[in-house]
C-alpha cells in the first residue's frame, strides 16, 4: 500500500494539493483555472481525468476557481458539505446533481483502503473544514485556513506522519503593511489565519513520535516569505525544545510550483 502527496500550490493566490492511493486519487481545492490546473498536474506527471474527485474545503475564491470547469470537462464527483455547497452556488457554474456529493462535517468516507476524515476549523467561511487522510497506519494532515488550532482539532490531527499546514504570515509585516486595518483585523482574528509563530506552537503540541515532516502552506503574498516562515517557526519551535531536523522536517510549499510527489 502507498499513499502519496503534492502540494501542487499554496498561498493567497490559489491552493490546490494532489493525494492518490495505488487505487484512488483525489484533488484537495482547484484554486485556479482549467488550464493552470491542468499544468500542475502535468508538471507532476499526473492526469486529471484518472482522479476519483475533488474534495473542497470552503467556498473562498482562493480554494474553488477551477472546481466548476474541471468538474464539467472531466465529470468529476465534487464532495463537500452543504452549507458549502450552497455558500458555492453561483460561484462554480452549473455542476451536474449526479456529480454533487455531500461530504458531511466530522464523517469519514472510505475509498477502498483510504479512509477521509473530515473536521471543522474556525474560519470565516460558511462551513470551513479539512481534512486527514488514514492508510493503514500511514496519517497525512491538511489544515489551513483557520484562525487558530482549538485542542478538539489537534486531538484530531495528532501525531500525524505528514502535516500540510498554515503559516500564513508574519505579525509584524502584516501590521506594517499596506492593508487596510480592517483586512488586518480579519487576519488576525480567531477566523482569520494563523501566524508563523502560532503555527509553530500548534505544531508542537501536535507532532508526535512518528511525525516526519511539515509542510509550511498558504503563505500570504504580502506578508510572509518562506525563509521567515521558516525561520520563525524553527526559532520558536527551538524555544519549545524541538530541533527541527531531528525530531522532523521543515518543508516549503510554492504559490505555482508543486513539491515533488511524496510517499507519506
Amino acid at each position: 500500500m502507498s499513499l502519496h502527496f503534492s502540494v501542487l500550490a499554496s498561498g493567497s493566490t490559489g491552493n490546490a494539493i494532489y493525494v492518490e492511493t495505488e487505487e484512488h486519487s483525489f484533488l484537495v481545492d482547484a484554486g485556479f483555472s482549467g488550464k493552470q490546473m491542468e499544468g500542475l498536474f502535468s508538471q507532476i506527471d499526473r492526469k486529471i481525468d484518472n482522479l476519483s474527485g475533488i474534495l473542497v474545503t470552503h467556498e473562498h475564491s482562493d480554494h474553488i476557481k477551477g472546481i466548476g470547469v474541471l468538474a464539467r470537462k472531466y465529470k468529476l464527483p465534487v464532495f463537500a458539505n452543504e452549507k458549502t455547497w450552497r455558500a458555492m452556488d453561483g460561484l462554480v457554474g452549473e455542476i451536474p446533481v449526479e456529480q454533487k456529493c455531500v461530504f458531511g462535517m466530522e464523517t469519514v468516507k472510505s475509498f477502498g483502503s483510504l479512509d477521509i476524515e473530515s473536521f471543522g476549523v474556525s474560519h470565516d467561511a460558511a462551513e470551513p473544514m479539512f481534512y486527514v487522510f488514514h492508510q493503514e497506519q500511514r496519517k497525512l494532515v491538511l489544515i489551513t485556513d483557520t484562525g487558530y488550532v482549538s485542542d478538539r482539532v489537534k486531538g484530531i490531527i495528532s501525531n500525524a506522519d505528514t502535516y500540510i499546514f498554515e503559516s500564513n504570515h508574519d505579525v509584524q509585516m502584516l501590521r506594517m503593511g499596506r492593508y487596510p486595518w480592517n483586512v488586518k483585523r480579519r487576519i488576525l482574528s480567531d477566523v482569520g489565519h494563523v501566524s508563523n509563530e502560532d503555527a509553530a506552537l500548534a505544531m508542537s503540541e501536535v507532532a508526535g513520535d512518528k511525525t516526519r515532516s511539515f509542510y509550511l502552506a498558504h503563505l500570504s503574498l504580502d506578508n510572509n516569505m518562506k525563509d521567515l516562515a521558516r525561520m520563525s517557526v524553527t526559532q520558536t519551535l527551538q524555544s519549545r525544545g524541538i530541533i527541527v531536523g531531528e525530531e522532523f522536517s521543515l518543508y516549503d510549499t510554492d504559490p505555482k510550483i508543486p513539491t515533488p510527489l511524496t510517499a507519506v
